[in-house]
């Protein structure tokens, strides 16, 4: 057990002397500060890492990740992020990434309990509900998982473009588009599809807000 954490730091310098060989002045440039174009919300899965699937370095995407990549309206850490990457480091993609095989999906797929985390699956439970005529109809398994990780996807972009943080923005004229992609695990390839909005114009009017009224 010791060995395999005391490993990361032999690898870690390993990083280190290959990295200022390549490109000497590297950690001089990372220590003045950072301009992402790309926020990441993505699934704290360990086999998802935003950097290595993208071919970008460390400093081109602010990462955000959570069990199964969702975007709720009450989790503070994701909206601390998403108002720090909007409104101080100008970013000007949000990518929503979820993947197949999502063990947060599996699990609300079904009705086990394993914990304090059953309370946030229920919300992929709500996807599931949208759906459920859909997903009810595809016989595999399989199939039928994959499906939900798409969809799930397809509603954490419209929940993210329902927040007041990205709505602000289109409304002051900042140039912000929000993706939704999905990575396969199986293959490598990453999967874009098809969600790419840059307004609230297609909204539903109940979530649409309006330019804030200063007294």
């Amino acid at each position: 057990m010791i060995r395999s954490y005391n490993q990361l730091f032999v690898n870690n310098k390993k990083w280190v002397a290959e990295t200022t060989a390549a490109n000497p002045d590297f950690f001089t440039n990372l220590a003045n500060g950072q301009s992402p174009k790309f926020l990441w919300i993505g699934c704290s899965d360990s086999r998802v890492p935003a950097n290595e699937i993208t071919g970008t370095q460390p400093g081109d995407i602010f990462v955000h990740r959570n069990i199964a990549n969702m975007v709720i309206h009450t989790d503070m850490s994701m909206l601390s992020v998403l108002d720090y990457s909007v409104n101080v480091l100008g970013v000007e993609h949000i990518i929503v990434c979820g993947h197949y095989g999502c063990g947060g999906v599996l699990t609300a797929m079904g009705n086990k309990q394993v914990g304090l985390i059953d309370n946030w699956l229920r919300h992929i439970k709500d996807v599931y509900r949208l759906h459920q005529a859909e997903l009810n109809a595809i016989a595999d398994p399989k199939e039928r998982s994959n499906r939900l990780v798409e969809l799930n996807v397809q509603e954490q972009v419209r929940d993210l473009a329902k927040t007041s943080i990205v709505q602000n923005a289109w409304l002051n004229g900042k140039p912000l588009l929000v993706h939704g992609l999905v990575y396969d695990v199986a293959n490598g390839i990453l999967n874009d599809l098809g969600l790419t909005t840059d307004s609230n114009s297609d909204m539903e009017d109940v979530y649409r807000l309006e330019t804030a009224q200063i007294v």
